[in-house]
């Protein structure tokens, strides 16, 4: 409503107009401008929840997951082809059922190959089966040589290659693929092959100590004070050299040693060769020839000195004095 008032002459005049027009067009500008003041302000954050603001979810559409790769495996398949080379284990391709894992409880079974943690961190060798392995073997032979003639047996093979050199690998489950263990290099041989006289045999024996065993005569040197195989490989060669070299050396205070100093008992050294040579040229004219005491009596003298008495070696000596006597029956 308004008022309006009239002023002609003297007389004055009141009425009102309802004016309805123009307030609709005001309200209206009034909320053209709020709603622009509005949208340039921040949107009012509302921590009451409405049912009206709620935003309807998106529907997540989740793809079809295939079934397991095993469930779909024929029996007669070429593994080969499946599982070519080492790689990280995948439970979905392996048609085994495998378990690996610690259980807690005493009756459980461990975890089995999904999801299974275990079975992933240790290297495999799956993709090593006999088939596989055989059609490699194949596809090397045209890399191959022929097998060198003289080697047929084993008996050849160690007459022509008598160092044996053992080195061990590891595998397992540690940040570093490098064992400790790995660094020992052992090798071995038998003493005969190294062609030493009686002076230098009994020199190496002395040298090397209870290396050697003497029932089977096989020498073994095991070095492990390098990090490295390598490295120790070259140090147990530099002392199989240095053993043979020392061993074939005659010190010039070697040659006046005497029967007390000798550390065995010698037979070609020793007054028992002397005594033993006299009864058998006992009544020989000076330009008769001469006997020497048999091979045969001589190691069983010296091995009863050397090894002690048992009734062994007493009854090898007293067959051997018989016999040189000539009395044996």
């Amino acid at each position: 409503m308004a008022l309006i008032t009239l002023i002609a002459g003297r007389c004055t005049v009141k009425f009102s107009v309802r004016v309805i027009g123009s307030r609709y067009r005001s309200t209206e500008r009034e909320l053209d401008s709020r709603k622009h003041l509005d949208d340039e302000q921040f949107p009012v954050l509302n921590f009451k929840q409405v049912r009206s603001q709620r935003v309807a979810r998106r529907k997540i559409i989740r793809p079809e997951v295939p079934p397991p790769r095993t469930q779909q495996m024929a029996t007669d398949q070429d593994w080969g082809a499946v599982w070519p080379g080492p790689k990280s284990f995948n439970p979905s391709v392996v048609p085994l059922p495998l378990r690996q894992g610690y259980v807690s409880k005493k009756h459980q079974t461990p975890p089995g190959k999904f999801a299974n943690a275990e079975l992933m961190k240790i290297p495999n060798f799956l993709h090593l089966t006999p088939p596989v392995i055989k059609r490699q073997c194949e596809a090397l032979k045209q890399f191959c040589t022929p097998w060198p003639k003289g080697l047929e047996t084993e008996e050849k093979m160690k007459k022509h290659f008598p160092l044996d050199f053992i080195t061990s690998d590891y595998c397992h489950a540690l940040p570093t693929i490098r064992n400790p263990l790995s660094r020992i290099v052992t090798i071995q041989l038998k003493l005969e092959s190294l062609k030493l006289d009686k002076h230098a045999r009994d020199k190496f024996l002395r040298l090397v100590g209870d290396r050697h065993n003497a029932d089977t005569d096989v020498l073994t040197l095991v070095t492990d004070r390098c990090p490295l195989k390598k490295q120790n490989y070259d140090y147990a060669m530099y002392l199989l050299t240095a053993l043979f070299h020392e061993s074939n050396v005659v010190e010039s205070w070697e040659e006046t040693k005497s029967e007390a100093d000798m550390e065995y008992y010698d037979f070609q050294r020793n007054r028992s060769k002397v005594s033993s040579e006299s009864i058998l040229n006992w009544g020989k004219a000076e330009g008769d020839v001469r006997l020497n005491a048999p091979l045969s009596y001589a190691s069983s003298v010296e091995q009863l000195f050397n090894d002690g008495e048992n009734e062994y070696n007493l009854s090898k000596y007293k067959e051997q004095t018989l016999s040189l006597l000539d009395l044996a029956k």
